[in-house]
């Protein structure tokens, strides 16, 4: 079986690789990475057999694809909303940092073709939801960038999640056939939180991420003191795409619902 935990860290090129088809988290059947990126650098992206998204994380970049340009930027994952080119295979598409800049490819083998799209805060909303549950610790912020409804020839789902301070996310646990990747980030370098998988459990800090094999539960938390950021990446299984429906709740904790606390 493959891990469910990672601490990945970037390289000398500004390169952090989380998951990819064939090294310890290949179950995801997704290749994600992250790139840091200095001032003036350009980096481009073009697969044959795989559709790519490209998430701004923090800082400014100019894309190019398809004869189209774009400047756009995001001060960080926690104060502003995102920036998400998505194409199809085969596609090709520049980025060009404007000043450091770190982005994120989520990359999966696919060869359905569809119209390229940059999605803009506008078009991923914050939504809250939680509020009141379980004693109101489990609030969060939750953006869908691209799923199923809105691209349904993607074979990927792309969100954003923000946890306020000490409180749970994905509560309660629950689980899902498609296999999900999450990428953490904390607003303070000390941040910290716990990520179970099933009956693992590891602790979540900046840069780390879960990946989360199909039918695994999956609750998250973060620390009193600290917001906590995760980038969550779900891969459509053949025939089995992921809907918001498909969220099922362990039996054993749905009484909570009526309770009172």
């Amino acid at each position: 079986m493959s891990k469910v935990f990672g601490y990945p860290v970037f390289d000398e090129t500004g390169e952090m690789v989380l998951t990819t088809y064939d090294n310890d988290y290949k179950e995801m059947m997704m290749d994600i990475r992250v790139y840091q990126m200095k001032q003036n650098e350009s980096r481009e992206f073009c697969r044959e057999g795989e559709e790519i998204a490209v998430l701004l994380l923090s800082g400014k970049i100019t894309c190019e694809w398809e004869g189209n340009q774009s400047t756009v930027s995001r001060k960080d994952v926690f104060t502003e909303g995102p920036w998400c080119l998505h194409v199809s295979s085969a596609k090709k598409i520049k980025v060009t940092a404007k000043e450091e800049t770190e982005i994120l490819l989520q990359c999966t083998k696919n060869e359905r073709p569809f119209e390229s799209r940059l999605y803009a805060p506008e078009d991923a909303p914050w939504g809250y939801s939680g509020v009141g549950k379980f004693g109101n610790v489990a609030k969060r912020r939750v953006n869908t960038i691209f799923d199923h409804e809105i691209c349904p020839e993607s074979n990927m789902v792309l969100g954003e999640v923000l946890n306020d301070r000490g409180n749970w996310s994905g509560y309660l646990p629950h689980r899902h056939p498609q296999p999900e990747t999450y990428l953490f980030k904390f607003d303070r370098p000390e941040g910290f939180g716990a990520s179970f998988v099933g009956d693992q459990v590891f602790k979540s800090v900046n840069n780390s991420f879960s990946a989360i094999p199909g039918g695994q539960l999956h609750p998250q938390a973060v620390a009193p003191g600290f917001r906590m950021y995760t980038c969550w990446m779900i891969r459509h299984l053949d025939g089995n795409p992921w809907l918001q429906t498909d969220r099922c709740e362990d039996e054993k904790y749905v009484w909570m619902h009526d309770a009172e606390f």
